[in-house]
């Protein structure tokens, strides 16, 4: 189990409560991105079990590559600090795991809040255009919510892991591009379910760096077409919104690298992220961007 934190103690003591607690008592690995409060002082009084990995400046996404390095287990599910597992769901995991051996990450059924409201993200995935493979448990899928997978420690090692370009926000389509690239199935299963409590929604700022990181995904693997098409909507949208202008402003400095460290998708993957694209009616919230509401850090 590894956990990605930044100043968020409390947060992170509620979600340390639950997940010590269990059946499957799994090993926790706290990824502690340069936190000023009192997370480290918090995690060794009351949690003396959990290893914490210290980072003195913030990491981002990449804290999840650190912590899968650092832990030996063959399967490792990711939390976040305002996030837990359903009792039973990581042994429910590890067999379909087992069971599954191309099944390089398994995408979780979220549940939301204390009403454990369906986070709107499973019924997109349950839905997924993508269609199922005969070797893999459920519908394949180019998304879903970090604080709800587990991953294969090999296959994800050797995707890279988390995108250092994408830092935070919506790093999980690249991932899944990249599984699904080297042969690795990438699944929905609603049998196992993680809880999520978020924050309010997010900050314009949040939103921006989600609407950038999904335009450097799409130059760093969609074709080069594609991604011009989607970087003239932005600019054109930037004349009159601000989000647009700093999301703008971030990708273009960003843009060398990502075209330095391109890597387009095999055709036939290619084929099903534009079938998952077609997925998104006019109306409806980028994946993306449900991943910004319920994902908010």
């Amino acid at each position: 189990m590894v956990v990605a934190t930044r100043d968020r103690a409390e947060r992170l003591a509620t979600a340390l409560e639950h997940l010590t607690a269990l059946p499957e008592r799994p090993p926790v690995v706290v990824v502690d991105n340069g936190s000023t409060d009192h997370t480290r002082a918090m995690v060794a009084e009351r949690f003396p079990q959990v290893r914490v990995l210290a980072h003195e400046a913030n990491r981002g996404a990449l804290a999840r590559n650190d912590g899968v390095r650092a832990i030996g287990t063959p399967y490792v599910a990711f939390s976040d600090d305002d996030s837990w597992w359903r009792p039973g769901a990581l042994a429910r995991a590890a067999a379909l795991l087992n069971g599954h051996p191309r099944l390089g990450l398994l995408a979780a059924q979220v549940r939301v809040g204390p009403e454990e409201r369906p986070d709107p993200l499973n019924a997109t995935l349950a839905a997924s255009p993508a269609g199922r493979a005969g070797d893999l448990p459920g519908p394949e899928v180019f998304g879903f919510l970090a604080c709800g997978a587990v991953v294969r420690r090999g296959a994800f090692l050797e995707a890279g892991g988390f995108h250092p370009l994408i830092f935070f926000g919506g790093e999980e389509t690249l991932l899944a591009y990249d599984l699904a690239a080297m042969g690795w199935g990438v699944s929905y299963c609603p049998e196992v379910v993680a809880h999520h409590h978020p924050a309010p929604s997010p900050s314009k700022e949040r939103t921006a760096v989600m609407r950038r990181n999904e335009l450097i995904g799409c130059w760093l693997r969609r074709p080069l077409p594609l991604a011009a098409r989607r970087t003239a909507g932005l600019l054109t949208e930037a004349g009159r919104d601000p989000v647009a202008r700093t999301a703008l402003r971030g990708l273009l400095a960003r843009l060398p690298a990502a075209l330095w460290q391109r890597r387009p998708l095999p055709p036939w993957i290619e084929e099903a992220a534009r079938r998952v694209d077609g997925q998104r009616s006019d109306d409806e919230p980028r994946l993306e961007e449900r991943q910004a509401v319920t994902h908010d850090r």
